[in-house]
């Protein structure tokens, strides 16, 4: 496997190609807590090598990624492959070019850069619709863990249980696997927060149309960050005029005094760690509009007025010391959570279910197989954080040493935002992907 990459699909796909032989009368089970596109591709990878798979999602309702765009990456298009699911042209828009603008709306960076964006929702009933219905169970509340001699069983707050030869943990952030095995690991506020959008490419002026939508644009206020690219519209509507048009805009907001205010409702009650999108203060989104007039492009100004719910997301770092604990492992955000400048967290996921399965089709017994995942990903989890890291220091208001300093300052270049935002080559060894550079200046 050459170094640093996420995952090698060559083993794995011979396994699953090669499969031919009947399938043993007793299948191995694994119990998978949390039914979002981690647990999805995990289920789904372990069904193609022979496992019996269980998925349990704690909500009732279907999930859904309030309408956030995705950038895909090729690894993540591969797993999509092994699992069955050949998306082609419906995938998402693709982009060519990227862009960043400055104050005065004029384009001060091209970079060439074809990628594809798709929507989280998208994404994920593909992978919903591709497992079986029957083994996805919903409103099922993880509240404690039991391994013994030979499997582990799943205990659910309704009193159900189940019993398996393996146990996943792919319930995120918030995970209430990593809880009973890593109770001190907890997310660690970055310092900064998100603001969110979806506009439909219908409601958009003039300009954002023109000067934005074909792009995967960007904006750098001094401290802030703000970044826009096409998805696709209601029901992955991909027509010209029913797209849509997806934001992210990071800025500053200290935890004990901005974070805490803009986490506050109306009524006065202030949510933990995020906070439902209409119950943002009408205060909060207005101040959020005004900074915008002052400090973006013409074009993302325009962005934010027809804007009707943008949402909030604190940022957050969160790093496991281990994957692996005799019959249980954590994967995708429950092991490790990247700030989204990477945008590689969907891909992440994917290839840990990738890695899972490749080890469990070439040891013999469950344990061993976690081992071997577990020296695997961790360094590839620790790798794709401390990007997101480096990517996000430009957002920080105190520096300790003159060298993060100039590390801030270096990711604040048209060049190294277009270079490397949303980008996985680093992984590969390569500082600036595979694109062409047409023309950055200041």
């Amino acid at each position: 496997m050459p170094s640093g990459a996420l995952c090698s699909k060559s083993l794995l796909q011979d396994v699953i190609l090669k499969r031919r032989e009947p399938m043993p009368v007793q299948k191995r089970r694994a119990i998978i807590i949390g039914g979002s596109m981690g647990g999805l591709f995990a289920a789904l990878l372990l069904e193609r090598i022979g496992w019996d798979t269980h998925v349990f999602e704690r909500v009732t309702a279907e999930l859904s990624g309030r309408g956030a765009g995705i950038v895909t990456h090729p690894e993540l298009v591969e797993t999509l492959a092994l699992v069955g699911i050949h998306p082609g042209d419906d995938l998402g828009v693709p982009i060519e070019e990227r862009r960043t603008l400055g104050i005065d709306g004029d384009v001060i960076g091209r970079y060439r850069c074809p990628q594809i964006a798709t929507s989280w929702n998208h994404l994920f009933q593909m992978l919903r619709n591709a497992y079986p219905a029957e083994r996805y169970h919903q409103g099922k509340e993880l509240v404690r863990i039991e391994e013994h001699s030979g499997g582990v069983t799943a205990h659910f707050a309704d009193g159900s249980s189940m019993e398996g030869d393996l146990l996943l943990g792919a319930d995120g952030i918030r995970s209430a696997v990593r809880q009973q095995f890593l109770p001190d690991v907890r997310p660690v506020y970055a310092g900064y927060v998100a603001w969110r959008g979806l506009v439909e490419e219908s409601a958009l002026p003039q300009a954002a149309l023109q000067d934005l939508f074909p792009y995967f644009a960007f904006c750098l206020p001094p401290g802030e960050q703000m970044l826009g690219y096409p998805v696709a519209g209601a029901g992955n509507d991909l027509r010209q005029g029913h797209r849509r048009y997806n934001f992210v805009w990071y800025r500053p907001a200290d935890e004990s005094d901005e974070l805490r205010r803009l986490l506050t409702d109306e009524r006065g009650h202030t949510h933990s760690g995020s906070i439902p999108p209409p119950l943002i203060a009408a205060r909060s989104i207005g101040e959020m509009r005004s900074h915008g007039e002052r400090v973006l492009a013409p074009p993302f100004r325009e962005l934010l007025r027809v804007t009707e719910q943008p949402f909030l997301q604190p940022i957050y770092d969160l790093e496991s010391p281990r994957m692996a604990f005799q019959r249980v492992a954590l994967i995708g955000d429950a092991a490790f959570v990247a700030r989204p400048h990477v945008g590689g967290g969907v891909a992440k996921a994917a290839h840990d279910g990738m890695a899972l399965a490749q080890a469990l089709s070439t040891e013999v017994d469950v344990e061993s197989a976690l081992n071997r995942f577990e020296a695997e990903r961790l360094a590839i989890g620790r790798r794709i954080v401390d990007q997101a890291r480096r990517l996000g220091s430009y957002m920080r208001t105190r520096f300790e040493s003159l060298e993060e300093r100039q590390l801030a300052e270096r990711h604040q270049t048209p060049e190294a935002v277009m270079n490397e935002t949303a980008l996985l080559t680093f992984l590969h060894g390569a500082d600036f992907g595979q694109a062409e550079r047409v023309q950055a200046t200041m």
